[in-house]
């Protein structure tokens, strides 16, 4: 520091920010004394004089000042002025802090679209439900249990684990005890919990290519090294994954519905992969987000549940088969997963929360979410078959449908020529949200197709806005 201060005289004061001079006086002050620049016994400025040279009133200099002597960085002495304390301790100096590390997100088109015509993960819960939901959330603010009102398991109650576990056994054939499924906040957050206990920065992990966006952004935050493997007619292949990276830590698939595509990851493929996991003691994350809607014959049976040597952590959601607000999902985790994952529960979440819980149980142990999925898996097989007939008649020179089995969404393949990107602009002027599915892929050469949601949306409104987009499409002059 000039032993003229006049560094100190020339702070940088920004007047069109929006933050008081005080603060930035402050701050500037506080900054130049634990950065070295006035050593310990420097004379500051006079209050009046400082104030003059930056343009501010005195008053904001005197209160700066004051709280820099209320904190002990400087002292007054009288008659002389005030100075840099002394008593600082060594070492305040130090080295610029790193730039925080950016966390990766999904791109735009990854975003939800809310009640757009086509967007993506909507559910439909008809009056039945909306009325048991009701009645049942009366039930549980009319005669509260105590341990609605407290602090909670990070596992989750007891008797929601208990139901859950029931129904995955009936339904999905996984194999679990009460015990291993811990209550999270949607899907996402049992995907991170897991993330953070297994993975270190640089371990590989395999991915689908291409792949639900935000497992990748998690992936690529938790540091490490994403391995895409591409997916086939019969889903991940897995022999290119090991042909990767045969050390790799985890893997993650979708094998009941492939997400984005589809897809059933083979039984073959299946086998494949566990023997990989088992051989090189690796995990499988198994997404099963919306296999509860098949509209041809029974759902699948899980990966977790033909898996027999413990390396399948089984993640599911109440987000697809109810709603997303609710923010209610769960993972199974095999025996020597679980401390570490309730503890990181305990640092990030504590546990879920009461109320739905108390609802979410008894909606399922009451008998009310078997029918529920029966007819919401009607309602969905008629919005699925609307869509693709619009598409059939208003959108085919541009796009051909694949009339899904199973699944949320439908995806339309291009014609040769057009951009999906460009599509989705075209449709986003007239506000219907398509999903283009060439920003999913990593490696593999992108697929030209919109990704088009049909639950949760009416069969009319699906047919305007299928008539809405080829008019735009046509107006737009996007001819193959």
């Amino acid at each position: 520091m000039p032993a003229d201060l006049s560094d100190l005289m020339l702070l940088p004061i920004d007047r069109t920010g929006g933050e008081p001079l005080l603060r930035q006086v402050y701050r500037e002050l506080r900054r130049a004394i634990l950065s070295g620049a006035l050593p310990p016994g420097a004379k500051l400025p006079p209050t009046r004089a400082l104030a003059e040279r930056l343009g501010v009133a005195r008053n904001t200099v005197v209160a700066a000042y004051e709280q820099l002597l209320a904190e002990g960085f400087i002292e007054g002495r009288v008659g002389a002025g005030s100075f840099v304390s002394r008593d600082l301790p060594d070492g305040l100096e130090s080295p610029p802090p790193e730039p925080p590390r950016r966390v990766p997100s999904p791109s735009p088109s990854a975003t939800p679209f809310g009640t757009l015509p086509f967007s993506t993960g909507r559910c439909a819960l008809d009056e039945r439900s909306l009325r048991i939901w009701r009645s049942l959330t009366l039930r549980h603010l009319q005669r509260p249990d105590p341990e609605m009102l407290g602090y909670g398991e990070p596992g989750g109650p007891a008797a929601l684990r208990e139901a859950i576990a029931r129904y995955l056994q009936s339904a999905r054939a996984v194999r679990c005890a009460p015990e291993q499924v811990v209550i999270t906040a949607g899907a996402q957050q049992a995907i991170d919990l897991v993330l953070r206990v297994l993975l270190r920065p640089g371990d590989p992990v395999w991915l689908e290519d291409p792949c639900y966006p935000a497992v990748r952004a998690a992936l690529e935050a938790a540091r490490a090294r994403v391995v895409p493997v591409p997916v086939d007619g019969q889903g991940m292949a897995v022999a290119a994954g090991v042909a990767a990276a045969p050390d790799a830590r985890l893997a993650y698939v979708t094998p009941s519905s492939h997400y984005p595509l589809g897809v059933v990851l083979s039984m073959a493929r299946r086998m494949e992969l566990l023997a990989w996991a088992r051989t090189a003691g690796a995990w499988v994350l198994e997404d099963d987000y919306d296999s509860e809607f098949r509209y041809a014959g029974r759902p699948l049976a899980s990966l977790q549940g033909i898996d027999g040597a413990g390396r399948v952590i089984y993640v599911g959601t109440f987000s697809k088969v109810l709603f997303p607000g609710l923010r209610l999902g769960y993972a199974v985790l095999p025996p020597e997963l679980l401390d570490p994952v309730l503890a990181m529960r305990r640092l990030t979440d504590w546990h879920p929360a009461t109320l739905y819980t108390g609802v979410v149980t008894d909606f399922l142990s009451d008998g009310h979410f078997g029918p529920h999925l029966r007819r919401m898996r009607r309602r969905y097989t008629a919005a699925r078959d609307a869509l693709a007939d619009a598409i059939g008649a208003h959108l085919s020179p541009w796009m051909e449908a694949e009339v899904p089995e199973q699944g949320m969404k439908l995806i339309a393949r291009l014609r040769p020529g057009l951009s999906d990107r460009a599509v989705e602009a075209v449709a986003a002027r007239r506000g219907i949200a398509v999903r283009p599915v060439s920003p999913m892929h990593i490696a593999a050469p992108p697929l030209q197709a919109l990704m088009l949601g049909f639950t949760g949306h009416e069969p009319g409104a699906l047919r305007h806005a299928a008539r809405e987009l080829g008019a735009a499409l046509a107006a737009a002059r996007l001819d193959v």
